[in-house]
């Protein structure tokens, strides 16, 4: 199936690894250029290097911290400059420290807000006049299955990710009539360098192997495993494609069955 998307310009941030890099590679497969955004130089300039070749596309690493409004437009100025501007958008950003309530301070949940909220409005800030003007854009963020179903110690994303669909579910009512479709893209567990981490934290605290803990963490999804950031990536190239034109104000969730609530 051509998915339509050949020679337009696509934005991913943090995609030096996981499930971000799984996207910019899914969209350079597909025959979009893309630019790919980390705060590690050089981990995200070896990761656009491996997508060019393994598809034959365009790519460029960019080093940026995207919680910081100048990085953000830096990023965007610079992918302009090599490639044009932005017809997709992957806001894509690493989730907030684990915690509860009693141990999260005012500057943890600021932190988190321009992290995981202010990061999302302003990359939108940057490609939505061109969007309009050419009457076609795909916004798209990865946000966490929290905005359905909050996560077990993890307040802070519990907290603020909900939010984040509150303000897209806005604002793709008010783009529709310009060709613009705006979803969020939900992961559950996801086989992520984060995800292990976290993974080998629970099975140390427990005194278990990482693989029995991998059994644990797996056991309430009905698929009994959990997801590849190949698997996750395979909905959000759909949602960027011209195939997804009738589809917005959606919140994707791709979880195995993990996520129980109805809507």
């Amino acid at each position: 199936m051509d998915l339509g998307i050949r020679g337009k310009v696509a934005f991913v941030a943090a995609a030096s690894k996981g499930m971000g890099r799984a996207c910019a590679l899914g969209l350079a497969a597909e025959g979009a250029r893309v630019a790919m955004a980390a705060r590690t130089a050089s981990e995200i300039e070896a990761a656009a290097a491996d997508v060019a070749r393994r598809t034959g596309a365009e790519a460029v690493g960019i080093a940026a911290d995207l919680s910081r409004a100048e990085d953000v437009s830096r990023a965007m100025a610079r992918t302009r400059a090599v490639l044009g501007e932005v017809d997709i958008l992957v806001a894509n950003v690493g989730g907030p420290p684990p915690g509860g309530f009693e141990q999260s301070s005012d500057e943890q949940w600021r932190a988190a807000f321009e992290q995981v909220h202010l990061s999302v409005v302003r990359l939108i800030r940057e490609v939505l006049p061109h969007m309009r003007q050419r009457r076609w854009g795909r916004i798209l963020t990865i946000q966490s299955s929290s905005v359905k179903q909050p996560v077990d110690g993890l307040i802070l994303s519990n907290g603020v990710r909900p939010g984040v669909a509150g303000f897209l579910k806005t604002l793709a009512g008010d783009v529709a009539k310009d060709g613009i479709t705006v979803n969020l893209v939900l992961p559950g567990r996801i086989e992520t360098d984060r995800f292990l981490e976290h993974q080998r934290a629970r099975a140390a605290a427990a005194g278990v192997s990482l693989e029995e803990q991998m059994r644990r963490g797996s056991a309430d999804i009905p698929m009994g495993r959990v997801g590849t950031p190949e698997e996750f990536a395979n909905m959000l190239v759909f949602l960027a494609s011209e195939r997804a034109s009738y589809v917005t104000g959606t919140c994707a969730q791709v979880d195995g069955g993990l996520i129980k609530s109805v809507v």
